[in-house]
Formats: C-alpha cells, sequence, structure tokens
C-alpha cells in the first residue's frame, strides 16, 4: 500500500499536511481535478500527506462509499470541503437577489454538510457567499449571508460539523476580504463553531500582516490554506512563511495545512513541492 513509502518524518509533524483536489471538472484553477482516485490518492500517501481536501461542486456526484474505502486503504483523511465550485460553475450564491438562487444555495452547503459528517471535515463557505450585485446593497447582503450561516450553523451542530469562512481578495469577491471582516460576521452569527479560514495567496493580497492576521483569528483560526505570492506551491514564489509558520506556532494552531495551490507546472510536480517544502518547515520548525 502507498503508506508504506511515507516520507520520513511527515508523521511527527504539528500541522498535517493536505491537498486540494476537485472531485469534479472546474473552471477553478487552484484545484487539480482527480483524474484516478485511487493512483492520486496512493500518491499523496506515498509523499508523505496526512489527507485530502476536497473541492465538491455538488455532493451528490461523489460516491461516498468507495471514496470512504479508498481512504480507509491508504490512511487519509478528509480535514475539510469546498463548496466555492457552486458559485463558479452554477452562480449559487447566499447573496444572490434573486431568493430562489439563495435557496438552492443553502439547500447545497447543507448537502455538503451531509458529506462533510462522514469524515468530520470542516464545510468552506468561501465563492458561494457570492458578491454584491446590482441592486443589492452591502448591508442587505451581509444580512443574507449572516442569516444563511446562523442557519447552516444550527444544522452543523445537529453533526457536530464546523464551519469556516475564507477571506478571499478582491479580485475574487467584495464582501469579507480580511480577517476582521470575518470575525465581524461571525461574532454578529453568534456560534462558537464557525470559524476563519486564512489562506496564505489571498492574506498576501489583502492583509496588511500575515502574521497579525493570524494573532487577529486567534481560537477561531480553525483552517489554514497554504499558497505562495503567486498560487504556485509554497516556494515556488517569493512569499516568506517564516513569520507565517512562528505566528501559528504562537497562536497555538493545531489545524491542518492545506496546500490550494495552481497545479503547475504539473499536477504531480506541485504535490511533490509542497511536501518537499513542508520537510523543509518541520526541519526548521520541530515541534
Amino acid at each position: 500500500m502507498g503508506g508504506s513509502t511515507l516520507t520520513p518524518g511527515f508523521e511527527r509533524m504539528e500541522w498535517p499536511l493536505a491537498f486540494v483536489l476537485s472531485w469534479q471538472p472546474t473552471r477553478f484553477e487552484a484545484a487539480a481535478t482527480i483524474q484516478d482516485l485511487e493512483s492520486t490518492l496512493e500518491q499523496l500517501r506515498a509523499l508523505g500527506y496526512a489527507g485530502v481536501e476536497l473541492a465538491v461542486r455538488d455532493p451528490a456526484m461523489v460516491p461516498a462509499p468507495r471514496l470512504r474505502a479508498l481512504l480507509e486503504r491508504y490512511g487519509l483523511r478528509v480535514p475539510a470541503i469546498g463548496t466555492g465550485q457552486a458559485w463558479v460553475e452554477e452562480g449559487l450564491s447566499l447573496t444572490h437577489p434573486d431568493v430562489a438562487v439563495r435557496r438552492a444555495a443553502l439547500a447545497r452547503l447543507e448537502a455538503h454538510l451531509e458529506l462533510a459528517a462522514e469524515w468530520g471535515s470542516l464545510v468552506i463557505i468561501g465563492l458561494i457567499r457570492g458578491r454584491l450585485m446590482a441592486g443589492v446593497d452591502r448591508a442587505r447582503a451581509l444580512e443574507w449571508l449572516s442569516e444563511a450561516v446562523a442557519h447552516l450553523a444550527d444544522r452543523a451542530a445537529a453533526y457536530p460539523v464546523r464551519l469556516v469562512l475564507e477571506p478571499l481578495n478582491r479580485y475574487e469577491t467584495d464582501l469579507l476580504n480580511t480577517v476582521e471582516e470575518a470575525l465581524s460576521l461571525i461574532e454578529r452569527v453568534g456560534q462558537p463553531h464557525v470559524g476563519v479560514l486564512l489562506d496564505t495567496f489571498h492574506a498576501n493580497i489583502e492583509e496588511a500582516s500575515l502574521d497579525r492576521a493570524i494573532a487577529r483569528a486567534g481560537e477561531r483560526l480553525f483552517h489554514v490554506h497554504i499558497a505562495d505570492s503567486n498560487r504556485w506551491a509554497p516556494g515556488w514564489g517569493h512569499l516568506d512563511f517564516e513569520p507565517v509558520l512562528k505566528a501559528l506556532r504562537e497562536a497555538g494552531y493545531r489545524g491542518w495545512l492545506s496546500a490550494e495551490v495552481l497545479p503547475q507546472p504539473s499536477r504531480e510536480e506541485a504535490m511533490v513541492q509542497v511536501a518537499r517544502w513542508a520537510r523543509v518547515a518541520l526541519n526548521r520548525f520541530p515541534a
């Protein structure tokens, strides 16, 4: 099995490593599409990954029993489930002016919660929150978003599953670009199992300081996406990860490092580079 060739040292890594893969073909570029499920999971395990984060447009299209069996075979977990493709491919949005679209987005996320309960995964609310559209002001959009997140949090608590809001850069949305804005909405919702996902690519654009953003998130920081300044694998851009990793330790972060990177120059090379970077990071910042 793939586990027999684990990269030495990864089993001791204080932040377990995952790679983001898309279950379905998508226009979203920073998630490589799964082509052969078993061989992909075997490659990840051989490289030392502890998990695979799934980007899922429609949970109804995921053969959960087969996936569960393969995850068990290769000893991999699913730390989080991405939902943004429902916006990218179908235009589903929690802040759309059409109430029918908002309801469809909410129903889709409820299906994601059910899928996440299979593995105790986080459910990410990123692009599916949408962006400001004609006829909708910011206050109204944030009201709709708060109501939707509160509803989903109530449903999630029954599984239980946690939700994370992901601040995204201004070129992808104009709603919740920073950790501070995400925390403001989380406070408005008032649910303890709703937190923040910090993505180093987005934060490098929007935050004045990545380490201060991590410190500000504090115990609400539930998940971390790693990608370099150009959204390639860490080490292939100009982002300085040293203060990021130090800030994560100082904040007491005990979650995952999940690589949401462009599959460039290929998916395989990106997977190898993330693992190589993580091995260096592990040696530089031992637990």
